[in-house]
């Protein structure tokens, strides 16, 4: 169940339950195991668990962008994940300006505990309020004042690097889906909406539907992949190119275009899934259409090879 909040709280009084709080873009391996924790205390307990997270992401508050900010799950997407990994609550807190200047005790004593926490869990370097040098979890015992349990999940892996949200979007922005699938733990996933483009793929032998992404999505970097593509409920093998379309001239927008393996049916207005499987090279300009033509029928031999060796 999602519950949208927004400081100062005006909410009724809450269950008893372990409340987890991140921000969670992703929710990602190292994400999965903080939710995993409070799961089983939870459980042992007997209690619900929640999830408070935020929307839009903080750096909306403190930072200027040239471009929208894009986000790795939408807050659609990530509370649906958060409820498939046990929360019984998600809320989804507004962050603003007054949120963001609460000094840490009065973000306990008006956040926290207005949604009444036997526990709060977190990630080892999640912070909150104002003052970050003093509001981490090591010192969040210190603000509860005996009135919940503290855990602070360590680092994930143990073992090397962990994983975090700022890394995958530098992975995802280089095209390394590959690394982005290990670390989140499934296959990273963009929706989007069939449009007509300039039918340029059917004059080439390979007809594409063009795939109008939502603004908040945010999607690999320029690249041709190995994808899966939800049309209708039935999924297929496609191969997807996010590029410019240099070949035919510079200084072209940025298109989202997949070629689906032996499937020919108009599907403009359809809403879909693309599912970004691998990486199979960058974008090339080539001398004309004729070696286009050629590097697409090895591009579609590279996708039918990748999925048959995992079949």
């Amino acid at each position: 169940m999602r519950i949208d909040l927004r400081y100062p709280l005006a909410i009724t009084e809450q269950p008893q339950q372990v409340l987890v709080m991140g921000f969670f873009d992703g929710v990602h391996r190292g994400h999965q195991q903080v939710l995993k924790t409070a799961k089983k205390i939870a459980d042992e307990r007997g209690l619900e668990l929640a999830v408070l997270t935020y929307d839009p992401h903080p750096a909306v508050v403190f930072e200027k962008f040239d471009a929208p900010l894009t986000y790795l799950t939408t807050v659609d997407k990530k509370v649906a994940l958060l409820t498939q990994y046990g929360a019984q609550r998600v809320y989804v807190m507004n962050f603003t300006s007054q949120l963001a200047a609460l000094p840490p005790q009065v973000f306990v004593d008006d956040v926290l505990m207005a949604l009444n926490p036997a526990v709060v869990v977190a990630g080892f370097d999640h912070t909150y309020g104002a003052d970050k040098t003093v509001s981490d979890m090591a010192t969040l015992p210190q603000y509860a004042k005996k009135r919940f349990d503290v855990v602070a999940v360590p680092a994930f892996p143990l073992d090397g690097p962990k994983v975090a949200s700022r890394d995958l979007r530098a992975a995802l922005a280089v095209g390394d889906v590959d690394l982005v699938n290990v670390d989140l733990g499934r296959v990273y996933e963009t929706t989007g909406l069939v449009v007509h483009g300039e039918a340029r793929g059917r004059e080439l032998g390979f007809p594409t539907a063009n795939i109008q992404t939502p603004m908040l999505e945010r999607l690999p970097g320029i690249g041709i992949y190995a994808v899966e593509i939800q049309v209708g409920g039935i999924w297929y093998q496609a191969m997807a190119s996010i590029g410019r379309n240099v070949t035919f001239g510079d200084g072209r927008p940025v298109t989202v275009e997949i070629n689906i393996l032996n499937f020919n049916q108009a599907i403009y207005g359809e809403h879909v899934v693309v599912r970004w499987c691998h990486y199979l090279r960058g974008e090339v300009k080539f001398t004309g259409a004729p070696a286009l033509i050629e590097q697409l029928k090895q591009d579609q031999q590279a996708t039918e090879a990748w999925f048959a060796a995992r079949s």
